[in-house]
């Protein structure tokens, strides 16, 4: 034991050196969990059989003669003793125990939500679902190309665009995608400037400007209000409702950036859409987001399901797969994946879409959702969360507090000034709540589907300090929802396709999802030859995990 072990006191006199003593053996056991045979899939016979087939006598001499020894390491691997499934669920249990699970207000595009069960358990957690493989043969998938298409018509539907492909990656490369298109479809050959309003998030600025540098284009970010289109523009970005919340009215930019030859792109938020204005009717030619919030857990940053939606006229430069309907010669209808000249097994190094563009089980998950709940159910969702916000801000105010002017959805951007800010900060943390830090003086709040009145309490009382609550709760308790302003509020229905006004009962939908997976191919019914990017051949014990609230309810920024 070193000095510094026992501690600076302590005398740094050798010890007496104690007798050597025999190491006990090791305690060996058989094995009773056979991982690697249950989950390989080759036995033994079949191994022999592809190796008389090879010419060979070993799986070992199989790789002396396929792995270069220039490229091999030259000692053993050390690694500790395999656990079994078993062992290894309770370690990952144990670790991700110690993740503390603070309730999030950070937004930023990341929203807790209710994952509903029969969607949790029946797709979610369903081999049926989790296991299939990108549907290029449409014969043998056509469950899962119809639960995308309702993907793909809730977002069309709810931004207002002609065409949405079957999901993205996340909301950050969703943009830099639009990015990529407004480049590939611009008429100025000299515009290399893409704008990017300085009120989106973050992240997705930063993935902008990350594919932008070797594109040789030049990312501005700053005011969309004071943006003069002095330099040839390719295309814009801006944020629907802005990261910090203000819900702003984007029609007089958009026409300003289409008299300058530049492409529209908003980034928005789909639970905010079935409210306000859709995109499509105030000039975007581009529309992404994030389909988390409709029903998939946060998995502390993902996967998740993006969505990207465009006009007619853009289709052929859209990145990401698109599910198609077709009809055959007797008028029977059938779902393929179109526009497959875009492909990388086609074009190759000229295709928009990508084996990795995709989230197709969240998408799935986001689709059902909606079909779960209807357009009465997600409006509902909506209106609530806006109605929270609306009597937290009354509340706030009611303490001294500024939240601008703007109107809302579910967001607040809170002037504290600095000293109070950090106090705030460590009261909220106490507690067990994130908030967001905005600025020195400015914290965020976004609420969610799952916040209830006893959190706007609690974040009151965060917010007050020292102060006294009473006039902040009153206010919370008799706030009233102002009306979105003519130009911003959403007008007619929503969601009109039947599919979303059908399925609202545990039996009707469990039975329309299991109709959709018996007209598909995944690991249940046979082994798919193609590919591995999916999760066809994980184990089950390997996606337990995944449905832990200790994983699955952690924001991305959450404080490590």
């Amino acid at each position: 034991m070193s000095a510094d072990a026992r501690g600076p006191l302590a005398s740094t006199r050798p010890s007496p050196a104690a007798p050597p003593q025999a190491a006990p053996p090791a305690l060996k056991l058989p094995a009773t969990d056979p991982f690697a045979e249950r989950h390989m899939g080759a036995s033994p016979q079949d191994q022999a059989a592809m190796f008389a087939l090879l010419g060979i006598k070993s799986l070992e001499q199989l790789i002396d003669e396929t792995v270069p020894t220039g490229i091999r390491l030259r000692r053993a691997l050390e690694l500790p003793p395999a656990l079994t499934e078993h062992e290894a669920l309770a370690r990952l249990q144990s670790l991700a125990g110690r993740n503390k699970v603070a309730r999030s207000y950070l937004g930023m595009g990341y929203s807790d939500c209710l994952v509903p069960p029969v969607i949790q358990r029946n797709i979610l957690e369903n081999p049926g679902w989790y296991t299939q493989y990108t549907p290029y043969q449409s014969e043998i998938s056509q469950g899962r190309l119809e639960a995308m298409l309702n993907f793909q018509t809730l977002i069309c539907d709810l931004t207002g665009m002609a065409i949405a492909n079957a999901s993205m990656l996340d909301e950050g490369t969703a943009a830099a995608e639009a990015m990529n298109l407004c480049l590939a479809v611009t008429a100025n050959e000299k515009a290399r400037v893409f704008f990017v309003s300085q009120r989106g998030h973050p992240q997705t600025i930063e993935v902008v400007k990350a594919r932008a540098k070797p594109k040789g284009v030049k990312v501005v970010v700053g005011d969309h209000a004071t943006y003069d289109f002095a330099k040839p523009t390719l295309g814009v970005l801006v944020q629907y409702p802005t990261s910090d919340g203000s819900v702003l009215d984007y029609a007089g930019f958009a026409a300003k950036a289409k008299a300058a030859g530049a492409q529209v792109v908003v980034a928005a938020d789909l639970l905010a859409l079935t409210l306000l204005t859709p995109p499509g009717l105030w000039g975007a030619d581009v529309v992404v987001g994030s389909a988390q919030r409709f029903g998939v857990p946060m998995g502390f940053g993902g996967p998740h399901a993006a969505f990207f939606a465009t006009s007619e006229a853009c289709k052929r430069s859209m990145p990401g797969r698109l599910v198609g309907v077709s009809k055959d010669v007797h008028g029977a209808v059938g779902l393929r994946l179109a526009l497959g000249t875009r492909e990388q097994h086609i074009r190759r190094e000229r295709a928009t879409s990508n084996i990795c563009t995709a989230q197709v089980l969240l998408a799935v998950m986001a689709g059902m959702y909606a079909v779960w709940h209807g357009p009465e159910g997600v409006r509902r969702i909506a209106g609530r969360v806006r109605e929270l916000a609306s009597r937290l801000r009354a509340a706030l105010e009611a303490l001294g507090l500024s939240t601008g002017k703007d109107p809302i959805f579910d967001t607040l951007r809170v002037e504290a000034g600095e000293q109070r800010a950090r106090s705030v900060l460590r009261a909220a943390a106490s507690k067990g709540m994130n908030l967001r830090r905005l600025s020195k003086t400015a914290l965020g709040v976004a609420l969610d589907e799952t916040t209830t009145p006893a959190d706007l309490e609690a974040l009151v009382a965060a917010f007050a300090g020292e102060h006294p609550t009473g006039a902040a709760l009153a206010a919370l308790a008799r706030a009233s929802v102002p009306a979105l302003p003519a130009g911003l509020a959403r007008q007619g229905e929503i969601l009109v396709h039947p599919v979303f006004r059908t399925y609202h009962t545990e039996h009707e939908l469990l039975r329309y999802m299991r109709r959709l997976e018996s007209k598909d191919l995944s690991l249940t019914t046979s082994m798919i030859p193609l590919g591995s990017c999916t999760m066809k051949l994980n184990a089950t014990a390997q996606m337990f995990p995944v449905t832990w609230a200790t994983i699955g309810r952690l924001h991305p920024f959450a404080p490590a």
